[in-house]
């Protein structure tokens, strides 16, 4: 089982980018909880976004409320994290995530299946 995280780069502060994380063939993200987290150099990882399918729960990190929003397209197995307004704090390795329900969504501990990270940075 593999998720694949794509959609970063370089980008100005005020642009925006869309992240993709989507799972590897045959496999279904239906009973997952899925996350974006990020790390920044010399930074502990932390959750970003959240969403769990069963009942639709999300979490959002307050410092990119009203900026990023978290969906996802189980038809095609895959969770999007919109990301609008960015800034530099905003610069960090991006990973996706998924659980079925003992994962952290703050710390990304406990969580059991990883995608390799998309780099996003914000610089003027």
């Amino acid at each position: 089982v593999q998720l694949q995280a794509s959609g970063g780069g370089l980008v100005q502060p005020g642009d925006s980018l869309r992240l993709s994380c989507a799972a590897s063939s045959g496999f279904s993200l239906d009973y997952y909880a899925m996350c974006w987290f990020r790390q920044a150099p010399g930074k502990k990882r932390e959750g970003v976004s959240c969403i769990r399918r069963s009942d639709g729960h999300t979490y959002i990190k307050e410092s990119v409320k009203g900026r990023f929003t978290i969906s996802r397209d189980d038809a095609k197995d895959t969770v999007y994290l919109q990301m609008n307004s960015l800034k530099p704090e905003d610069t960090a390795l991006y990973y996706c995530a998924a659980d079925r329900g003992y994962g952290n969504w703050i710390s990304g501990a406990d969580f059991e299946i990883w995608g390799q990270g998309t780099q996003v940075t914000v610089s003027s």
